[in-house]
């Protein structure tokens, strides 16, 4: 049975001139960004602050499928979902559409684990976030 998904966060940002490529779309690198930035706004909702003291949020890994090509001029949604969590980490899953357009132009995934930035090592994610997600 696949793990269940809830929508956390819907974020929109315009494509740029300098995002394409050699090829005339959107260069593969920029999905990345647009997943990193949604997360970081979702992290920053909840109050939780991404920067390298304490503890904090990491990727362990990230994917991306491309499915339909995106193109300049355009205003990208990307909808965040995260699913059930671990102890120290959550899988979030990511798609990415052109505002009005319900066509699914890439997918993503990236696991978020929590850690204590000075030993480097993995701790339970906060309560107050497993609480949301709940």
């Amino acid at each position: 049975m696949p793990s269940q998904r809830k929508l956390v966060h819907t974020s929109l940002m315009s494509i740029r001139w300098g995002d394409m490529d050699a090829y005339g779309h959107v260069n593969n690198t920029i999905y990345f960004r647009y997943m990193e930035q949604v997360r970081v706004e979702y992290l920053e909702k909840l109050g939780f602050t991404v920067l390298p003291r304490g503890t904090a949020p990491v990727i362990i890994n990230a994917a991306c499928t491309f499915l339909v090509p995106l193109n300049y001029p355009g205003l990208v949604e990307i909808r965040m979902f995260c699913g059930q969590p671990g102890r120290s980490s959550v899988p979030t899953h990511y798609e990415i559409r052109l505002q009005g357009d319900e066509t699914l132009y890439a997918t993503g995934d990236a696991k978020i684990v929590w850690m204590d930035v000075a030993s480097g090592k993995s701790v339970a994610i906060p309560d107050e976030w497993r609480a949301q997600l709940s």
